[in-house]
């Protein structure tokens, strides 16, 4: 685990430069003129539908009238808000993974191969269809365990477990693939990401936790409804800054173990070859030979 926590580290310092923190603004643009958008028009008649289906719920009802609340509309509309939130959270982690990935993580990988690994080679073996393809593939099977297990978010340990780790998968397959696509070939992408699964999936599940963290600002623009139209952004540039750092992560741990696989494969130089020759004499000695012949040989008087 000494190469995650060296690529954290790095990652840490490369996600505080400048360069970085003007990348993710072009993401959080694109998101939060999304989110906003989706809640000026369907806000209102979603936490409508959330209403009516807990209204349907005779527990709802019996809950609201053994608790007491003092809150305007009861329980229902304490949890209408809150559980549109839950749902629409998956959503906008997915397209904050998805834009991080399209918008950052190439440049991303360039940044941290120009400044710690300036001589690694790019053999290019993905191309940007193939890596659309990848992702795509990865967001569908995380899409359908959402779907799966939405049920078991009501219970409460299940929602702080199964959430990130749908995240932290998704996160390594896209972003590790994504690390590797310039810079790796093929069979060069398909080694690492055999023999280091483990310690990107804990690089990925880490992640996956760091961006759930975020949603207690997302949260809190239902209770604080007069600053949800700041607090909305706030909680997508953190979703954008966690997972540019989680890409910073990875691609720091992919092309270090990308360096190594190379160095291990690179032909060894060969011993050097001994002289046929009678064994060469050390220069003193080679000098005192010299003078015994040159004082063998006849002189004239």
């Amino acid at each position: 685990m000494r190469q995650v926590i060296d690529a954290f580290m790095h990652a840490l310092g490369n996600a505080l430069l400048p360069r970085v923190i003007v990348m993710s603004l072009l993401p959080l643009l694109v998101m939060t003129l999304a989110a906003l958008g989706l809640g000026w028009f369907f806000w209102h008649q979603a936490v409508a539908a959330m209403s009516a289906g807990l209204h349907s719920w005779a527990v709802i009802d019996w809950l609201d009238g053994r608790l007491g609340l003092d809150w305007p509309g009861g329980l229902v509309a304490l949890l209408a808000p809150l559980l549109v939130v839950v749902l629409a959270t998956p959503v906008i982690v997915l397209a904050a993974l998805v834009l991080v990935s399209m918008m950052m993580t190439p440049a991303l990988t360039r940044l941290v191969a120009e400044r710690r690994f300036p001589g690694l080679e790019r053999r290019r073996g993905a191309s940007l269809l193939g890596s659309i393809a990848w992702g795509a593939g990865a967001l569908l099977v995380a899409i359908v365990a959402l779907v799966l297990t939405l049920p078991m978010w009501l219970i409460p340990p299940f929602v702080l477990v199964l959430p990130p780790l749908i995240w932290g998968w998704l996160t390594y397959r896209v972003m590790s693939f994504d690390a590797l696509a310039e810079f790796a070939s093929a069979d060069e992408r398909r080694a690492i990401l055999r023999q280091h699964r483990w310690p990107l999936l804990v690089i990925g599940i880490v992640s996956g936790y760091l961006g759930a963290a975020p949603s207690v600002v997302w949260a809190s623009g239902v209770v604080f409804a007069a600053l949800f139209v700041v607090l909305v952004p706030v909680a997508i540039w953190i979703y954008t800054m966690v997972f540019a750092f989680s890409s910073l992560w990875f691609a720091h741990y992919c092309l270090n173990a990308l360096a190594a696989l190379r160095a291990a494969e690179a032909p060894m130089a060969p011993p050097p070859i001994a002289p046929t020759g009678p064994p060469a004499l050390p220069p003193a000695a080679a000098t005192s030979v010299s003078d015994a012949r040159w004082r063998e040989l006849p002189h004239e008087p």
